[in-house]
């Protein structure tokens, strides 16, 4: 924790580990609180413009950091939005998002991605700092249930099977060492929400990574999707996704489970499920009998698509590490 001479109060130091839009819609809330906050955001992402400067400009893919930017930044709506835009026309430009180009760009500039990253953070007015969990690209191999071998991020969904085993190449891969500090001095550590196995678990196979969370006393907090990801976590309970984590780094790592239990509309249920989406049930019984804490409530809104609710999920989290903090002083 540190202390904030203005608000004369110590603040605690969160951790939030993971990727994709879930990860950016929790951080909209959680910035507005008085919280010291740090992003380890996934580097295994290969697909569409991400994948494309990947490949090309042999870079780390830059679109979980740049939506995690986007999410933190301190800016007009409007530039924001600018971030996120997404050309649709033009020869080699089509499908790049103004975002990843930028940080390509601050790649060149700076001569590498971290530095890269930490500039246009300070451009953007970033509430906290990103860090990918590794300064070196990852590739993701899927062993599904029946033996086939999916290869890559991008691909592993589209096989539309079960999946028995994820593992990351290099799978010496070194942690960013600024990611390791940050979780060393962390005062809670958050996983989630997100893609179980493209944005969650290629966090916590890097070594180091899931080493220092298991050494950690942080109060370690997992938050659970609310929609099942088709060809990922079809069909999965609560238990399953934390079965998942288990299984992949060898113990139990969280001391609350937060989840959606609020109703969802029909309507909207039909919708998802027209994808292959189901909600994520949650077997109370079975989690708690695994040792985990549970936090449920009604914590999803409904626009085009169904998000979490960033200021309800926010506040449980800043309540939770409080008394935390309170409990160890």
């Amino acid at each position: 924790m540190t202390f904030d001479r203005e608000r004369e109060t110590y603040i605690p130091r969160i951790v939030v580990i993971g990727g994709g839009t879930g990860l950016s819609v929790m951080l909209r809330g959680l910035k507005h609180k008085p919280v010291d906050i740090t992003a380890i955001v996934t580097v295994a992402d290969d697909g569409g413009s991400s994948g494309i400067l990947r490949s090309e400009l042999e870079m780390i893919p830059p679109g979980d950091i740049r939506n995690v930017l986007s999410a933190l930044a301190d800016v007009e709506p409007l530039l924001g939005q600018l971030l996120d835009y997404r050309f649709d026309k033009g020869n080699g430009l089509a499908g790049h998002s103004l975002g990843n180009l930028m940080l390509a760009a601050m790649c060149d500039i700076t001569g590498d991605f971290v530095t890269g990253v930490r500039e246009l953070s300070r451009v953007l007015a970033v509430r906290g700092r990103v860090l990918p969990a590794s300064d070196h690209s990852i590739v993701l191999r899927a062993l599904m249930e029946d033996g086939a071998v999916v290869e890559g991020e991008s691909n592993i969904p589209k096989a539309r099977g079960v999946i028995r085993q994820l593992s990351i190449e290099p799978k010496d891969v070194r942690a960013l060492p600024e990611a390791l500090e940050a979780l060393r001095e962390a005062d809670a550590i958050l996983v989630g929400p997100g893609s179980l196995y493209t944005s969650i678990l290629p966090n916590l196979l890097v070594p180091e990574i899931a080493k220092t969370i298991i050494e950690s006393n942080a109060l370690k907090i997992f938050i659970c999707n609310v929609m099942t990801q088709p060809g990922e976590t079809d069909d999965y309970k609560v238990s399953d996704h934390l079965k998942a984590v288990r299984d992949h780094v060898g113990t139990d790592l969280f001391d609350y489970v937060i989840v959606n239990n609020g109703d969802i509309p029909e309507q909207v249920q039909s919708k998802y499920a027209e994808k292959g989406a189901k909600i994520v049930p949650l077997d109370l019984d079975e989690v708690t009998k695994q040792g985990y804490k549970v936090i449920a409530d009604q914590l999803v809104l409904f626009r085009t698509y169904l998000r979490h609710d960033a200021e309800k999920l926010s506040q449980h989290i800043y309540q939770l590490v409080e008394s935390w903090m309170f409990k160890k002083r």
